[in-house]
């Protein structure tokens, strides 16, 4: 089984990787502000889901098929950067709204579409990819027992970690856009400042070895 050492190294991991701005921060975070904390916490839980699904591939032989197919694990690596790359440019383009901008009038989305929203996002999100793809296996020592089971507590502590920390992010996102809101350079400096993280995650992400 997982060592208490180990699942503390890995939520530690999981901590840095959802603390840093990416899709799905971005998603709950202008969903919480635009339609209230309720749509946040829904779409949160689509997210969660997504990461179910990653656990399963994951523990089914995920890595595997990088490894058996390495242009796959390429073309997935890739095309996250350029994914985040982009989100980079949104954040700072002519006309651009920074996540943290006050609410505005928005068409109300129902619950599944909220909830499959979140599960897309996830699911498409290349730093959630690389972290199951990439970074579990390496915790996984085959010596101590079921690979299945190592996998699975890994992949629950995560949710745990990523889930608390969302939900705090939900809960406060109102109050975080009032106080950016009335507060203009602070917000034209959060959206470059997003804009600068994502091209560094992209770079982290395009030049790192296999």
């Amino acid at each position: 089984m997982v060592t208490s050492g180990t699942l503390i190294a890995f939520a530690v991991v999981s901590l840095g990787m959802v603390c840093s701005p990416g899709p799905n921060m971005i998603y709950l975070i202008s969903r919480s502000i635009l339609q209230g904390r309720a749509a946040g916490v829904i779409s949160l839980l689509g997210v969660i889901l997504g990461f179910l699904i990653y656990i399963v591939a994951t523990m089914f032989g995920l890595s595997a098929l990088f490894l058996t197919v390495p242009f796959l694990y390429v073309l997935v690596k890739w095309a996250g950067a350029g994914y985040l790359l982009w989100l980079a440019w949104k954040a700072i383009k002519p006309g651009a709204v920074p996540i943290f901008a006050p609410k505005q009038s928005l068409s109300i989305d129902p619950p599944k579409k909220l909830f499959l929203m979140g599960l897309m996002t996830n699911l498409l999100n290349p730093k959630i990819a690389l972290l199951y793809v990439s970074l579990l296996p390496q915790f996984v020592d085959p010596t101590r027992g079921s690979v299945l089971l190592q996998s699975a507590a890994l992949g629950l502590t995560q949710i745990t970690v990523s889930f608390t920390v969302n939900l705090l992010i939900v809960l406060a996102a109102i109050r975080i856009a009032e106080w950016f809101g009335t507060r203009p350079t602070w917000l034209r400096l959060q959206r470059w400042l997003m804009a600068s993280v994502l091209t560094g995650l992209a770079a982290r992400l395009a030049f790192e070895r296999k």
